[in-house]
């Protein structure tokens, strides 16, 4: 592992802490997935405008082939919402961007030696960073699991009507 400016000026045991390692192991995370779902949003997003915006061009078109172009743009227009919406890459996007600005947050902070860190011995002072560290991932975790069991039941109750 390439160490960082940063990394030279942290003592050794707390760079081999748990509690250190698991936020450095969880900013690298949610900073990796919120940039992939973010790309994954845009991208869908592109494609969607790009293809409705051809369906008037195509519409003016009036052959038979045309009508055929016209349906299956507006068809992939509808098909790409449902994929985002079934993998809501703009929600996690946000809420994996959030997560990672906290965990940034709890590690500058940690860093300083302020906030609930401050006047602590440092074996003390990693204690409560685990605690603080765990509690912001079981929090997304929470928040992921209930937005999972809310997105099953919408689409329950759309597919039994």
């Amino acid at each position: 592992m390439q160490n960082t400016k940063e990394d030279i000026s942290i003592p050794e045991e707390v760079r081999q802490h748990p509690a250190w390692i698991r936020l450095n192991d969880q900013l690298k995370w949610y900073d990796k997935k919120s940039g992939e779902n973010q790309k994954l949003y845009k991208q869908i997003k592109v494609a969607q405008l790009v293809l409705a915006g051809s369906i008037p061009v195509f519409a003016l078109v009036g052959d038979t082939w045309g009508r055929w172009v016209t349906a299956i743009l507006g068809a992939s227009v509808a098909i790409l919402e449902g994929l985002q919406q079934l993998g809501q890459y703009n929600n996690l996007w946000v809420s994996y961007r959030a997560t990672a600005e906290q965990l940034k947050h709890e590690k500058f902070v940690f860093l300083a030696k302020s906030g609930p860190y401050r006047d602590i011995e440092e074996e003390e002072a990693l204690k409560r960073l685990a605690e603080r560290i765990e509690e912001q991932v079981s929090t997304e975790h929470a928040k992921w699991v209930s937005e999972r069991s809310q997105q099953a039941e919408r689409q329950g109750e759309q597919g039994g009507e």
